[in-house]
């Protein structure tokens, strides 16, 4: 009796040690996977080539927009170089030339200089001044240098011609602002979009994995980066050209004066 009773206890102690080292082996085995593993393509084409309609419709539009701002930088930095350089050949030969007839035969060499377009302006209003009815009732026909009246038309041609040269170097300036101001919402909207395709996923899988969430959260970082980078460039180029175009502005006004000085001391009644 007492042997039974020790093989029964060697029985139960075997049994005892098999069922620890089975519970053991599965506490520290690596847990199944509850999902299937998905590979997920974080790349930027990747995440562009499975964006949204929408999505891709944004991306579209800043991309669209961010090319014509840098087109529209390039074409606007040609013309003020030209300009610049027009003008200064133009002020060489206006400062040092003894008659306005003689600069006005020579218009046809300054066409880009927006100076030789003011003067130009300028000596045809003189000419219509000297050629009206009331100078040769008001001055002697023997008279070698003719004092003319009339000078508040000048000014006003002048100034006419100013705010068209001005309103011809703020052209398409407008592409750039508007760029520059909605383009970070454009993205935002994209952002927007994502995130809600992200949610409308989850909801339609009844899973929060990475596999499901990451494609709607790339797509939509992607278009909120490429909104700041439509944005930033726009902002930076269009705050240069306008300092650009307020010295032009100080420029033309200057030369302005100084022509206007001119007329007045030689050809106009004090």
């Amino acid at each position: 009796m007492k042997n039974k009773n020790i093989s029964f206890l060697q029985k139960l102690k075997s049994a005892i040690f098999l069922t620890s080292l089975i519970l053991s082996q599965n506490v520290f085995a690596a847990p199944a996977p509850t999902s299937p593993n998905v590979a997920v393509q974080m790349g930027s084409i990747d995440s562009l080539l499975q964006a949204s309609f929408v999505v891709q419709l944004v991306l579209l539009a800043l991309l669209s927009l961010s090319i014509l701002c840098w087109a529209i930088g390039w074409s606007k930095y040609k013309q003020f170089k030209n300009l610049k350089t027009a003008n200064e050949l133009f002020d060489q030969q206006f400062y040092k030339t003894n008659s306005l007839d003689d600069m006005y035969e020579k218009m046809n060499a300054h066409t880009a200089s927006s100076h030789a377009r003011v003067f130009k302006a300028a000596y045809l209003e003189m000419k219509k001044i000297a050629e009206s009815p009331l100078l040769s009732k008001n001055n002697p026909a023997d008279t070698e240098s003719p004092q003319l009246s009339g000078i508040d038309n000048l000014e006003r041609v002048t100034r006419k011609t100013i705010e068209n040269e001005m309103s011809d170097m703020e052209s398409r300036l407008t592409i750039l602002a508007s760029t520059g101001s909605t383009g970070p919402f454009i993205g935002l909207f994209g952002t927007v979009w994502g995130i809600m395709g992200s949610f409308h996923k989850i909801g339609q899988t009844g899973m929060a994995s990475l596999a499901v969430v990451a494609p709607g959260i790339s797509e939509a970082l992607i278009a909120t980066a490429i909104g700041l980078a439509a944005a930033i460039p726009a902002v930076i180029i269009y705050n240069h050209f306008i300092a650009v175009i307020r010295k032009e502005e100080i420029d033309l006004n200057n030369f302005t004066a100084d022509f206007l000085n001119v007329v007045k001391r030689n050809f106009f009644k004090g």
